[in-house]
């Protein structure tokens, strides 16, 4: 379930690329930006498996080390500890990310670089070495642990998002919304569930695809009206200057304050200020901001944009 936040990204992402391109239809920009969030889901199908191939990689170095001709009492008593984490292996069986596995072929076996560099720097961390010398464990405990995993060691680790960005253009811009899109579903994970706990679908629900989908098709169908709307009350500013996505973000911004009744426009313009803070300039948000707001006091006195009380 990407976030409302993501899925604007991604109409932003493919409306730009729709008016730099100039050679693409709706319908084929369309399944574009479908085939995009798929993508999604599937980096956060791919950051899940990874848990579990980091765990699968430590359980092959204690095996390793069992082997040895002359195996040291560390090799023939290893601390199991982390292979042993209850959170990793109800990860490694759970069913729905078995289930997606064999559909989809996803692996990490062409990278197992990442997969060793990354256990390594886990194990030389003070958390991992807090976590072997804990006296005893449960489920909780491995679960904070890994939680605290994810969030300190896995997430701010350089290489993955080199390979990300091999991977897929976006993926390292998005990495961030769906690391905490893996910790929102390991924190919901109960011991109970086992092999059955749920993972986060490619939309929450109908609306939330009816949502992408009507975002950007009408983004696309009132380009003339929002631009000219935009052009006019940028007057104070060179608008030949101005970013071509902050003109994109406005005019996406315009479509979903026109279109979605049930979403407040501070919900909506704070929205967009904060993707563009991150996709656009540092002074894009404030610009935004301000030519929003004028545009929408406009269409009140034109009785354009009629919205409940209760939604501002």
């Amino acid at each position: 379930m990407l976030s409302r936040r993501l899925l604007r990204v991604k109409v932003m992402q493919v409306v730009y690329a729709y008016y730099q391109k100039g050679e693409s239809t709706i319908d084929k920009a369309e399944k574009e930006l479908f085939h995009s969030i798929s993508k999604s889901h599937e980096l956060y199908h791919a950051m899940l498996l990874l848990l579990t191939e980091i765990r699968n990689y430590g359980e092959k170095r204690i095996e390793t080390g069992k082997q040895k001709i002359r195996p040291s009492k560390e090799d023939l008593n290893p601390n199991t500890r982390f292979v042993d984490n209850q959170l990793l292996n109800q990860l490694a069986n759970n069913k729905s990310l078995l289930d997606y596995i064999e559909k989809t072929g996803l692996s990490w076996v062409n990278h197992p670089e990442v997969i060793k560099n990354l256990f390594q720097e886990i194990c030389a961390s003070d958390l991992y070495k807090e976590y072997l010398a804990m006296e005893s464990s449960c489920y909780e405990s491995d679960k904070k642990f890994v939680l605290k995993m994810v969030d300190k060691l896995v997430a701010p680790y350089e290489e993955l998002y080199n390979v990300l960005e091999e991977q897929n253009i976006y993926w390292n811009d998005e990495a961030e919304f769906i690391i905490s899109m893996v910790l929102k579903t390991l924190k919901s994970f109960e011991m109970i569930q086992g092999e059955d706990a749920v993972l986060l679908p490619e939309f929450k629900d109908e609306d939330d695809y009816q949502f992408v989908k009507t975002l950007f098709r009408k983004s696309i169908a009132n380009y003339k009206e929002s631009y000219d709307l935009i052009k006019k009350f940028s007057k104070n500013w060179d608008f030949e200057r101005v970013a071509f996505v902050d003109i994109v973000l406005m005019q996406i911004a315009l479509a979903e304050i026109s279109e979605f009744q049930h979403i407040p426009v501070k919900v909506t313009l704070n929205e967009y200020i904060e993707i563009a803070k991150f996709y656009s300039t540092s002074k894009s948000g404030n610009f935004i901001n301000g030519i929003l707001d004028k545009i929408v006091d406009h269409l009140i006195e034109e009785k354009k944009l009629v919205k409940p009380l209760k939604s501002w």
